[in-house]
């Protein structure tokens, strides 16, 4: 069988990748970075300035994963980019070799026994189970059923001292016309199950204090789980002189980061009642305003703190009148930009600019507790360029790391 290679964005130089070899085999193009744990071998290879993530598997499960993470990416959803999928793959011998399903690298992404391998405590157990469970909701809101939720099949990236969770794996998902209570619930059983014994395996291999209640973490996921979609979809009555109901809803949605693009207003017959109900919310409230103004495309939180500093600059220079999009382009070229041209070639692989901007902020607020005083934001950026960012391990490939 002759090799054949679909791509959604081809490079021509994935035909000289060595196919003929199982992967496992590989070494030539492969980057050693972390990988999660998976049925299935898989393997991070660099080309050029690409880097890809490639997983053995049969053809037909290739092919699907394929196809539904092109959907999922559509949808604006957070999940790996799919690049395309090779058959036809045999060995010198003529023995046939698995499918390969290939996927974008996510710059500055993890997986989960990464994060506790460099250094994360059981503090921040939480804050990975906050960020499972907003991919979780905002799968379950286009109707998308998992079927083998859990910390392994995700990548995260940190975002302002939280972090932002990405589907790596969605070979048993789906897309329904619609996602009953039963599968949700199915999905939810199934993370508890999951993520239980994997904050279990991470205490057996001592990665993690013996200490932490894995089952109060995984109550915790399910109480945030109904609490978010509750707040995101439950219908909510109230008399007709308190319409002011309906501006505080869609703050308290905006303020967990999402958009409502449509809400549902319902009158009862004599206009006493009033019900409201968000039909379409979006993740990324904070992230789209950033960008209108700046044109820098972060995560959610990450734009909120940036956002703020914005706002915090507007104050101090007294420029509330003016056009903000001209306020945001001075702090950009003023106070953004300079602070990462700060960072050090060698060292631009440890933090995405956006969370080093948000880590510098925290290192701020510390020396000025310190000092007894504000410290400047520049005086700040060379402190923690000097003394903090040396210790943080890489979470990027770069050039060098790829060679």
């Amino acid at each position: 069988m002759a090799l054949h290679i679909v791509a959604s964005r081809p490079d021509p130089a994935l035909l000289n990748l060595p196919w003929s070899t199982p992967l496992e085999d590989w070494t030539e193009h492969v980057v050693p970075l972390p990988r999660g744990l998976s049925r299935h071998v898989v393997r991070i290879i660099r080309l050029g300035d690409r880097t890809y993530a490639a997983k053995e598997t049969v053809e037909e499960i290739a092919f699907k994963e394929y196809r539904l993470l092109r959907d999922l990416q559509r949808l604006g959803l957070p999940a790996v980019v799919p690049m395309g999928v090779v058959t036809g793959r045999t060995d010198p011998s003529g023995e046939q070799l698995p499918s390969a399903l290939l996927t974008e690298h996510l710059r500055f992404s993890l997986p989960y026994r990464s994060l506790f391998a460099h250094g994360l405590s059981a503090d921040n157990v939480p804050s990975l189970i906050d960020a499972l469970v907003v991919l979780l909701v905002r799968l379950h809101l286009t109707d998308f059923y998992w079927g083998d939720v859990s910390l392994s099949n995700v990548l995260f990236r940190r975002n302002a001292g939280g972090f932002a969770a990405y589907l790596v794996d969605a070979e048993t998902g789906e897309l329904k016309s619609s996602l009953s209570r039963q599968m949700r619930e199915y999905d939810l059983t199934v993370a508890r199950e999951n993520v239980f014994a994997e904050l279990l395996d991470l205490q057996a291999s001592d990665a993690l204090d013996d200490n932490l209640e894995a089952h109060g973490i995984v109550d915790l996921l399910e109480e945030r789980y109904h609490a978010l979609w509750d707040e995101l979809t439950v219908e909510e009555e109230f008399d007709a002189d308190e319409m002011w109901r309906i501006e505080r809803r869609i703050e308290r949605l905006n303020d967990l980061g999402f958009d409502v693009d449509e809400l549902d207003i319902v009158t009862d017959f004599d206009g006493d009642k009033v019900r409201i109900q968000p039909k379409v919310v979006e993740l990324g409230h904070h992230r789209r305003d950033l960008q209108a103004l700046t044109g820098l495309n972060v995560e959610d939180a990450q734009a909120r703190r940036l956002l703020n500093d914005l706002a915090a600059f507007t104050a101090h220079h007294d420029l509330g009148r003016e056009d903000r999009t001209l306020v945001a382009n001075r702090w950009l070229t003023e106070v953004y930009d300079p602070i990462v041209r700060l960072v050090p070639v060698e060292a631009r692989g440890k933090l995405e600019p956006a969370e080093l901007f948000h880590e510098i902020l925290e290192h701020r607020w510390y020396l000025s507790e310190q000092a007894g005083a504000e410290v400047d934001i520049f005086e700040t950026a060379r402190d923690y360029v000097d003394h903090v960012l040396p210790q943080r391990p890489d979470e990027a490939v770069t050039a060098a790391s790829a060679e």
